[in-house]
Parts: structure tokens; sequence; C-alpha cells
């Protein structure tokens, strides 16, 4: 499936990840998964995609995406859009598809294998167009749940499917082992 002298970059749909990692009882530990992938070939870049609320004080995933930012991942954000749907309850949406599918075909011109960490069908296209360049995809979500989190035109059309339940034991951590916050963030008044 993995060359080892190939270009490999991972494109990762943070929210659908997240998602799908949770499901299967585990969380994903970031510093193992880049080098999970790094013995698969050479790694020449790791993509994190996800929206952000904008008016949130303290965002519960700020932390993930700063240590992400420091540590191989180039973070891609956008502020999630608020909406009240016709119930009158409040939504937030923060779709990250096209800004993931805009890097995926740039990177096409210097990688030889993108891996998609997503299920969401809507990547379909994005495969076709990317094999139609010549370059291997391999997608990765499950199909451990009941239904599948992954579209089933996407993991037919990926040349490799990569279920996250096999990969847990390479890139997971139970939930228990989640570092615990000591204390909240201290706010200090601007100079």
């Amino acid at each position: 499936m993995f060359d080892p002298r190939e270009k490999i970059a991972l494109f990762i749909d943070g929210a659908n990840l997240y998602a799908a990692s949770r499901t299967l009882g585990f969380d994903i530990d970031y510093r193992k998964l880049l080098k999970a992938f790094q013995k698969r070939g050479y790694l020449l870049r790791a993509y994190y995609y996800t929206a952000l609320i904008e008016d949130q004080e303290y965002s519960s995933i700020r932390p993930l995406i700063d240590w992400l930012d420091y540590n191989g991942y180039k973070v891609v954000t956008k502020p999630a859009k608020e909406f009240t749907d016709s119930l009158g309850r409040r939504k937030i949406k923060g779709n990250m598809d096209i800004e993931l599918a805009i890097d995926a075909m740039e990177q096409s011109e210097t990688v030889d294998h993108l891996v998609i960490f997503s299920g969401d069908g809507d990547f379909t296209t994005l495969v076709e167009a990317l094999q139609r360049r010549g370059r291997k995809v391999s997608v990765v979500s499950t199909m451990q749940t009941q239904p599948p989190m992954i579209a089933d035109d996407l993991r037919r059309q990926a040349d490799y499917f990569i279920d996250l339940g096999t990969l847990k034991a390479e890139v997971g951590r139970d939930p228990s082992e989640r570092p615990q916050r000591t204390a909240e963030p201290v706010e200090t008044a601007a100079d």
C-alpha cells in the first residue's frame, strides 16, 4: 500500500476524525500519528482542518490547535458560522471541505500519495481528480460503527481504505490517558 520512497501528505478533517475515533472509543495521539506515517514514507506535510467559534473566550480545541501548530502540523482554521434553524435551535456550521480540497490539489503536484482522514462522501470527486493526476489516494475512516462513518462511494473510489480501528494500537490512546488541565487559564489585564 505504501512505498517507502513515496512522498506522503496527510489531510485531516479534524471534526470527522474526532467523531470517528470517539465512536471507536479512543483518542488520537497526534504525535504517534505523525510517527506512524513517517515510517510509511517521506511525510512531506500534515494538514489539520477545523472551524473555530470566534466569540468564545475559551475553546476546548484551542490547546490542541496550538500543540499541532508547534509540532509538525499545518493547521488550517476558519470561523464557524452560527445560525438558528427553522425550529429556533442554535446551530454551528464549520465546513472545511473546500480548504482541504484546494490544498490537496495543490500538493498533488509534488506528493505521490495523499491520505485523507475523513469519511465524507463529498470528497469522492476530489479523490477522482487526484487519481486523474496519477496520484495514489488512501482514505482513513471506519466501517466498524453502525452505520459506517465512511460514505460507500468514497471508500470504493479510494485506492486504499484504512479502517481507523486497525490503527488504534499505533495512533490511539485511551480517553482516560487524556492530559488533565490543572487550572483554568488566568486572564491578565492588558498593559
